[in-house]
């Protein structure tokens, strides 16, 4: 085991004890003392040699290659920390595309390489979710916000009723954006209990209305960290299941023949912003309302293969090394055991601080993605965010309308961000408590 594997464990294990480290040149890191805490305790201090430069860096240039070391762990809800398998393999092919001749960002999006970038990228999508064929799969623009609209526009006409359930903030956004183009009705809001519950389904089946023409539901609130773990079934026998899926996608397996409509922001899972991916069954498309912007009907875009005009031609193209590196770890299921890991592995050391950090969520629908916490001492948010980015972990600080931290976990977080971030937290709670 490496001292910083050592240090870790050794912190976690011990959370009343603070280890002290040095960093020599070649980055090993050094154990130089173990020490019971106190509150007077003053915080350890990582102190980092300077490397000796090989060779002379010219006209103040920065070292060509960033190393692993410089990285943070970046705890962002979105955009969010990619794999640095997919970051290295796109920084090795950013000049020139294998034999193109050219980059990525530089080619037609209707020529042959782009071509084969983008059909690589649904197949691969198609293996990961086992997409049945009877389903497009859409690459597009405008983010799950510009879905709000897409999906009433292609699903409805202006007088057809239609049920969401509000679970969050993104629920009430994409319910007041329905509202320009349909009849939505919320069945059920967590509102008055801070979005902290998921309804159960029997409830849901006496709120529905049977002949709503779909069921909106965002399967994972980004900011309040509430989660479906299954899928509620519409009461109407003619009505489909609609789910906006953009904090969750690829985070695990998912069976999409229970779905007429899938859609998700690219930048929590999958890939960089400026990608929307649509799932939608193909019978459900061609009725779009007379008023769809050409861009936002399904069929305009289904019928040109996502390229009726220039795509987010990278962005699809990172997504697609996004879909490659999933692929590579076993599919989903063995993506999901990782991510069920590193969340237990946090709320673990939350629900067992004894009350000086807590999550308000309903333990059964906790997110695997988005956790949020708060501090029994709320002054104390400050400082724990600012001493956690000093030990490069950052963008902690909880969204705006809720306050608290929120620690982003994606699928790109490795275990070892987590497990820092809950060493930090003991040893801030030891100083602190």
């Amino acid at each position: 085991m490496s001292m910083a594997a050592l240090s870790r464990t050794h912190l976690l294990q011990n959370p009343n004890h603070h280890v002290s480290t040095f960093a020599t040149h070649n980055n090993h890191s050094v154990v130089t003392s173990i020490r019971p805490a106190t509150a007077a305790s003053v915080r350890p201090i990582s102190i980092k040699c300077a490397a000796v430069p090989t060779t002379t860096q010219t006209n103040d240039r920065p070292p060509a290659h960033a190393s692993s070391q410089d990285r943070v762990f970046n705890f962002a809800a979105g955009p969010a920390t990619l794999p640095e398998t997919v970051l290295k393999k796109a920084e090795s092919e950013l000049y020139i595309w294998r034999d193109s001749g050219m980059s990525v960002m530089e080619m037609s999006h209707r020529g042959k390489d782009f071509l084969s970038i983008i059909q690589k990228a649904e197949s691969d999508l198609r293996a990961l979710l086992d997409i049945p064929p009877e389903y497009h799969v859409l690459f597009l623009q405008g983010g799950a916000t510009t879905q709000f609209a897409a999906v009433p526009l292609n699903l409805c006409k202006p007088d057809d009723q239609v049920d969401y359930v509000v679970t969050g903030s993104w629920g009430d956004k994409a319910f007041k954006e329905a509202q320009k183009f349909c009849k939505p009705n919320v069945i059920w809001s967590g509102k008055s209990e801070k979005y902290t519950k998921i309804p159960s389904f029997s409830e849901l089946d006496q709120l529905q209305n049977p002949h709503a023409s779909y069921l909106h539901i965002c399967a994972n609130e980004t900011i309040h960290g509430v989660e479906f773990k299954d899928y509620p079934t519409p009461k109407n026998p003619n009505g489909i299941l609609v789910a906006d899926m953009s904090s969750n996608f690829c985070s695990k397996p998912v069976d999409v023949s229970r779905f007429g409509v899938i859609y998700a922001g690219a930048q929590k899972n999958v890939g960089p912003s400026g990608v929307t991916i649509v799932i939608v069954r193909k019978d459900l498309i061609g009725n779009a309302q007379d008023i769809t912007p050409v861009m936002l009907d399904y069929k305009t875009q289904a019928e040109n293969n996502s390229l009726y005009n220039t795509p987010p031609c990278y962005g699809i193209y990172m997504c697609g090394l996004v879909f490659e590196d999933l692929l590579e770890q076993g599919g989903l299921k063995e993506v999901e055991k990782k991510n069920k890991k590193k969340a237990e592995i946090l709320y673990n050391a939350i629900d067992e601080s004894n009350g000086f950090y807590r999550c308000p969520v309903e333990k059964s629908v906790r997110s695997l993605m988005n956790v949020p916490f708060t501090l029994e001492k709320s002054e104390l948010e400050g400082e724990f965010i600012k001493e956690a980015a000093k030990e490069k972990m950052v963008q902690l600080k909880g969204h705006r309308s809720v306050g608290g931290m929120r620690a982003s976990i994606y699928n790109a977080m490795p275990l070892a961000g987590v497990e820092t971030l809950v060493a930090f937290m003991k040893d801030f709670q030891s100083r602190h408590a």
